[in-house]
């Protein structure tokens, strides 16, 4: 299993968010770009010739993700994106995809008592995703990753705590990734200090 990446990226004036991920169930390693919470456009590449020959591993199909992304960024730095997405999908054609997707619903209030408490939900095509399996990253600069796992109820909801300390919460990650019916949608927040 691959993770996927996540970069916000400004240009001009727009930050544009470039997500990538392995698309397990139909063999592709996906891009979308993202402005304002909108995809724009994609672009994606099948393996699935290389997964019938055989001895396709999970690194060589990480590198081409990674090469992938790092194409795209490049592209929005060098004023040229559209020439990276795929043609076949307009962005009214992708807003009317069903997509995965996980939401934080709780983002506003966190953090209490030493510990950082996360309710996600995951929704596939806008309804909820019950058994979805949610892998959680959290990364902070003074101690090594914490992964943890947990699987959603019926409302698509899941609730997970970790043990942190507050003050090291502005420079914490989270990498969230959702897999159900064989795709997956991964998301990046960053935490910050709310003053009371």
């Amino acid at each position: 299993m691959i993770f996927g990446f996540n970069t916000d990226i400004k240009h001009d004036d727009t930050v544009y968010h470039v997500q990538s991920e392995a698309r397990e169930s139909e063999l592709l390693l996906q891009t979308q770009v993202f402005v304002r919470g909108r995809c724009i456009g994609k672009r994606a590449t099948s393996y699935a010739e290389q997964a019938s020959s055989g001895g396709f591993t999970d690194q060589q199909k990480e590198q081409i993700l990674r090469d992938q992304h790092r194409m795209v960024l490049d592209s929005i730095r060098d004023s040229r994106l559209d020439s990276v997405l795929d043609k076949r999908d307009a962005p009214e054609v992708l807003a009317a995809i069903k997509e995965l997707d996980v939401h934080w619903i709780n983002a506003d209030s966190v953090h209490s008592n030493q510990t950082l408490l996360m309710r996600l939900r995951v929704t596939d095509g806008g309804t909820a995703a019950q058994g979805a399996r949610i892998t959680v990253r959290f990364a902070r600069p003074d101690a090594a990753p914490f992964y943890t796992q947990v699987v959603t109820d019926a409302a698509g909801d899941a609730e997970m705590k970790i043990d942190a300390n507050e003050s090291s919460l502005p420079d914490a990650s989270v990498l969230v990734q959702a897999s159900f019916s064989g795709r997956t949608a991964t998301r990046k927040f960053q935490l910050k200090k709310v003053d009371a």
